[in-house]
C-alpha cells in the first residue's frame, strides 16, 4: 500500500491565499500534517485558517517580498518547533517588456519569488538535517525551463529555484532531506486569470475565451487545476516518494513534449 500519511509532520506553505498554495495547505492537512502558512491578504488568512481536517491549520499575515516580514514569519514558526515539510510556493508572474523593466522591478520580483525561498530553506533545513527527515518542495514553473520573453524576469527566478533545489538535493540527500521542484504549466488559478484578462483587454476578447483557446494548445485539451499540482506536492512529501530527490517534475498536461 502506498504510504501518503503525513500525521505527526509539521508543514509550512508560503503564498497560500489562493490557487496552488491554498490547495497544498488543504491537502497537507487532509493527509494529517499540521500546517502553517502565510499570505498577504487578511481575509484569505482568516478563511483558510478555519479549514478543518485531519491536521491543524494556522495562518500568518506576511509579505514574503519583504525581508523583515519574511524573517518575522520564520521566527514565529520556529518559536513553536521545527519544520518537517517546506513548500516554497509564493510568487508573482507579471508580464512586461524587458526594455522597460527597471532595476527595482527586477529586485522586487527576485525578493518575492526567489529570496523568500532561500530565506525559508536556510532557516528550516538545519533541523531537518538533524532529525534525518525533511521534504522541501520548490514550486517553480515551466517558464523556468522553457524561456519566454514575456515572462523573462519570472522565468529567471523560477530557473534559479530549480538550480538551487538540485544543488541542495545533491548535498543534503544523505541527511534524509529530499528536495524537489514542481513545474506547473497552464494552471487555472487567479494568477492566470489576471494574465488572461490583460491579454483579453489588449486583443478585444474575454478572459474565458483566452483561457479556453490557450487550453486547446495543451495535449490534454485544457488548463490544469490547483488540486492536480497539489496532489504531486503531497506525493513528494510522503514516504511513497522516499527515493525521489533532485527532480524537476512538470505538471503541464504534456505541453512540454511539444516544446
Amino acid at each position: 500500500m502506498i504510504d501518503m500519511n503525513l500525521k505527526g509532520k509539521r508543514a509550512v506553505v508560503t503564498g497560500a491565499s489562493l490557487g496552488i498554495g491554498e490547495a497544498a495547505v488543504k491537502m497537507l492537512s487532509d493527509h494529517g500534517a499540521d500546517v502553517e502558512f502565510c499570505a498577504r491578504n487578511t481575509e484569505a488568512v482568516e478563511i483558510l485558517s478555519s479549514y478543518k481536517s485531519e491536521g491543524k491549520v494556522r495562518g500568518h499575515l506576511a509579505d514574503m517580498g519583504n525581508s523583515e516580514e519574511t524573517n518575522d514569519f520564520i521566527e514565529r514558526i520556529l518559536v513553536d518547533g521545527n519544520v518537517d515539510i517546506l513548500v516554497n510556493n509564493v510568487g508573482a508572474s507579471p508580464s512586461r517588456n524587458f526594455l522597460y523593466m527597471s532595476d527595482d522591478d527586477w529586485k522586487e520580483l527576485h525578493d518575492l519569488n526567489l529570496m523568500s525561498a532561500v530565506r525559508c530553506t536556510r532557516a528550516f533545513l538545519p533541523a531537518m538535517r538533524e532529525s534525518k527527515w525533511g521534504r522541501i518542495i520548490m514550486v517553480s514553473s515551466s517558464a523556468g525551463k522553457y524561456p519566454n520573453a514575456a515572462l523573462i524576469d519570472y522565468g529567471a527566478t523560477k530557473a534559479a529555484m530549480i538550480s538551487i533545489s538540485k544543488s541542495l538535493a545533491r548535498k543534503y540527500g544523505r541527511d534524509g532531506v529530499l528536495i524537489n521542484s514542481v513545474l506547473p504549466g497552464l494552471i487555472h488559478t487567479a494568477m492566470w486569470e489576471r494574465a488572461a484578462t490583460e491579454i483579453a483587454e489588449a486583443v478585444g476578447s474575454t478572459m474565458d475565451e483566452i483561457i479556453e483557446n490557450n487550453g486547446k494548445g495543451v495535449p490534454v485539451g485544457r488548463y490544469g487545476t490547483a488540486n492536480e499540482v497539489a496532489s504531486l506536492i503531497i506525493f513528494l512529501c510522503s514516504e511513497a516518494a522516499s527515493y525521489i530527490n533532485g527532480t524537476s517534475i512538470e505538471v503541464d498536461g504534456g505541453q512540454s513534449t511539444h516544446i
